[in-house]
């Protein structure tokens, strides 16, 4: 089992920033990559970025592409999203993620939910304009 705590959420304004964390623990061993997802009111889950454990590759959605930023402290088993000029439309609850088989997948597959093994708990970014 793997645990995931996220933590940073809150409120901001517009053109305003966040950092969001995502601390795991349990059978970190076994992860082989982190993702953030996001799902706003009335709306379905979507992705918003990856990382490998290793740290060589990241993954990010079209929509926070060069806004967005994710990585991660292996020593603290943490993985972080900076999240720079937010708009409103980056408002959601903001899940953690994290792929706990043992296995590498093509890049791609980071982007879809069903890689990922366990989820956190979710924490509210509110963006106001």
């Amino acid at each position: 089992q793997v645990q995931l705590v996220e933590s940073g959420g809150g409120l901001v304004q517009a053109g305003g920033s966040l950092r969001l964390s995502c601390a795991a623990s349990g059978r970190t061993f076994s992860m082989t990559a982190m993702g953030w997802f996001r799902q706003a009111l009335g709306k379905e889950r979507e992705f918003v970025a990856a990382i490998r454990w290793s740290g060589r590759s990241t993954y990010y959605a079209d929509s926070v592409k060069g806004r967005f930023t994710i990585s991660r402290d292996n020593a603290e088993n943490t993985v972080y999203l900076q999240m720079n000029s937010l708009k409103s439309e980056d408002t959601a609850v903001y899940y953690c993620a994290a792929v706990a088989d043992r296995t590498f997948y093509i890049g791609s597959s980071y982007y879809t939910d069903g890689v990922y093994d366990y989820w956190g708990q979710g924490t509210q970014v509110t963006v106001s304009s």
